[in-house]
């Protein structure tokens, strides 16, 4: 093709987004995890596979763009009261973990002759999991609002500040030879750390005045795109500028602007807009991990590989299995936790990136852990779905300190919403809109002893309703993340209340939050009222057919007919249009 060239990185786009859809669709088809198919897609598109082959530079810059808006992702869903809820096992748990399978790491790459700085560092890698992995485990699973849920993603938030604080300081402390700084070493990190700390302290002090007053005058202009934008810039923006003005990396400003954005009014409206792109330049970061995976080399580097996953797999959950023990947590849920942890993901291949390029080992580490990435990946889920049959032949067979615990079995628990809905209120009804219609309703609903929680477009309303102690979330109702803010997944009932909501568009969205939610919807027309109970709406309130009705009824008793008559035709006007 004539001008290659000057289209390399719609090429790229095209042919790593289109492996990756169609190798993601059969992964997900054989309920494996999509991931395994975005890092096949990156070998079938890699150099070291015939055919077409994707511009790695281009890539890389694609995946670095995924990297930063993962990380603004995390921050955006980082609350500190979740991590304090369960400080005491997921910290000295996520720690010791990291440090038993990081010493481990060091004596099992000593026998393949690298050093111990080497092995530290790979430890490390292999020593974080994927939240992607994670989370749609522990999701497909229901375990993910459960005190499991609770316990893994505290330890993941965990792991995840750690990785963080890797990526500021191992850049600072190697040397380009593979080595520590020498006279430096101290220098250069109590530099680094205060650079680190100014930065914090500038994003989280003078971010949170400046942030959430610039997206308040970008949301009332009431323009979705120019929102989405202004979300997409400041994680963009605030990245740059980390590692322009802090020498910090990229991910870590994202991480500090996710978290000043989470912490703001915007947080479930952000997520749902910026995360659909961040989704598709993730799925890049995939492709181009797996693009440095050459399988010929798999013929000499497989003990290493095997090595890699036996760490993944054995000595991860059983370092994470033993620290829940000591804390005498329920055999379930250690074990849970445990296997859940048994895989990596984005942030191995970030640190193992870093160990390549200060040359503390060479392409040999990518040939093992990525097919070890891809199998850890793979079995992960499988091996969740066996905890139980695991459980009861522990309890019948294994030791009595194993299977012994002083708390009573626990049952699945609510999780709070962003910290603007309450855990465990026993009846909620989520009230989409708060005009007239939804003002009367939530008032109806409070006075029965039922919370409504509000979800409106209006940050002005949002604010007011949460002055007043009332839960509300701002966002598009239309957006998963944004009914999952609202705690949709744990209640009975969705009531769309205006019109102007695209109904047809929230049902099916709420259906894939909540299978089992009542949905009641408002709607202008009799045509959108028909189509909506096809959908599955229980009812459908259609200002047409109301104001037909109620002019009809005037209409008869004004022109003298008797309420027998007029009941007859009311009753048939009703049937005629359902």
């Amino acid at each position: 093709m004539s001008g290659t060239h000057e289209v390399t990185l719609i090429l790229t786009l095209a042919g790593g987004l289109s492996a990756a859809l169609v190798l993601g669709f059969i992964t997900q088809k054989l309920h494996l995890s999509p991931l395994v198919g975005y890092l096949l897609a990156g070998v079938l598109v890699g150099p070291h596979s015939p055919g077409f082959v994707a511009d790695a530079a281009t890539a890389a810059q694609c995946a670095e763009i995924g990297v930063i808006l993962l990380m603004f992702g995390v921050g955006l869903h980082f609350h500190l009261k979740d991590l304090l809820a369960v400080r005491n096992i997921a910290v000295a748990g996520a720690v010791a973990q990291i440090g038993l399978t990081t010493v481990a790491s060091m004596g099992i790459l000593s026998l393949f002759g690298f050093s111990l700085l080497a092995g530290a560092v790979f430890g490390m890698s292999v020593s974080v999991a994927s939240t992607v992995v994670l989370t749609r485990v522990l999701s497909d699973n229901h375990a993910l609002h459960t005190r499991t849920g609770h316990v893994a993603l505290g330890w993941l938030v965990v792991e995840d500040l750690f990785t963080i604080l890797l990526l500021v300081l191992l850049p600072a402390v190697l040397t380009p030879e593979g080595g520590v700084s020498g006279g430096g070493f101290w220098s250069a990190l109590g530099l680094t750390l205060l650079k680190l700390a100014a930065l914090s302290v500038f994003t989280l002090l003078v971010g949170q005045k400046l942030i959430p007053l610039f997206l308040g005058y970008v949301a009332r202009t009431g323009t979705r795109d120019l929102f989405t934008l202004a979300v997409i810039a400041l994680a963009l923006g605030i990245a740059v500028a980390a590692a322009l003005f802090f020498d910090a990396s990229m991910a870590l400003g994202a991480f500090l602007a996710g978290m000043v954005v989470g912490q703001s009014d915007f947080s479930a409206r952000a997520a749902a807009e910026a995360l659909p792109l961040r989704d598709a330049f993730a799925v890049l970061f995939f492709v181009s991990v797996g693009m440095l995976f050459d399988p010929a080399a798999l013929l000499s580097d497989w003990p290493l590989m095997l090595a890699t996953l036996g760490i993944i797999i054995v000595v991860k959950p059983l370092a994470a299995l033993l620290m829940t023990t000591l804390f005498r947590k329920p055999l379930r849920l250690s074990l849970s936790v445990a296997v859940a942890l048994g895989q990596i993901g984005e942030f191995s291949f970030i640190l193992a990136a870093m160990g390549i390029s200060h040359g503390l080992f060479g392409p040999e580490v990518n040939n093992a852990i990525i097919p070890a990435a891809m199998i850890s990946i793979t079995l992960n889920p499988l091996l969740y779905r066996r905890i139980d049959g695991a459980v009861r032949w522990l309890e019948r067979h294994g030791p009595a300190w194993l299977s012994r615990s002083p708390l009573p079995r626990l049952s699945a628990e609510a999780v709070g919403a962003g910290g603007t809905v309450e855990e465990n209120e026993p009846h909620r009804v989520v009230v989409v809109g708060y005009g007239p219609v939804g003002r009367n309703l939530c008032r109806i609903l409070r006075d029965s002893d039922i919370t409504p929680v509000v979800v409106e477009n209006n940050i002005d309303t949002v604010r007011k309703l949460r002055a007043d102690g009332k839960p509300a979330v701002h966002g598009d109702a239309a957006q998963a993340e944004v009914l999952r803010e609202a705690g949709l997944e744990r209640a009975e009932a969705l009531l769309l209340t205006t019109p102007s909501i695209p109904a047809r568009e929230v049902t099916p969205i709420a259906r894939s939050v909540n299978s089992g939610i009542r949905i009641l919807a408002n709607t202008a027309f009799l045509s959108e009222a028909r189509a909506l109970r096809k959908l599955g709406v229980a009812e459908v309130f259609s200002g047409e057919r109301e104001v037909a009705l109620a002019m009809s009824e005037f209409l008869l008793h004004d022109l003298g007919a008797t309420d027998a008559h007029a009941q007859s035709e009311l009753q048939r006007l009703r049937e005629e249009l359902e």
